[in-house]
């Protein structure tokens, strides 16, 4: 008896507590680490991502993605490359849909004239938790 007791005391704290993490607003951070080739600039990094960002969001999964460049100002010892190419989906699933999607759509026709312009080889994946 004191195992069920026990079971059910953790399974209401389960149930008591599972709106506050579904409200966390989880979303799904991928962050490229990304080196400009030969004589590309900043100019030509943003047309092609102004593309990019239109690709995305007519591609499956890609309605509700949210692209940063960031450029670095002072950095540590995981400083390499010129800049990092961020891209924000609101869930997982969305990514998920949007990977899916991907191969054949317009956003990988635009990745090519992005690898023209800088090389984005390594990137991690990453969970971002929204706190306001």
């Amino acid at each position: 008896m004191k195992i069920f007791s026990r079971s059910l005391l953790v399974s209401l704290l389960l149930i008591i507590a599972a709106p506050a993490f579904s409200a966390t607003k989880m979303s799904a951070v991928q962050i490229y680490i990304c080196h400009f080739n030969d004589d590309a600039t900043a100019a030509d990094l943003f047309e092609v991502t102004k593309k990019w960002i239109k690709a995305a969001r007519n591609t499956d999964g890609g309605k509700n993605i949210d692209v940063a460049v960031r450029f670095p100002i002072a950095t540590g010892s995981d400083g390499k490359g010129d800049f990092r190419f961020v891209t924000v989906f609101p869930t997982f699933a969305e990514m998920g849909e949007f990977r899916d999607a991907y191969e054949g759509s317009k956003v990988e026709d635009v990745d090519l004239q992005l690898n023209d312009i800088a090389d984005c080889g390594n990137s991690s994946v990453w969970e971002g938790i929204s706190t306001l």
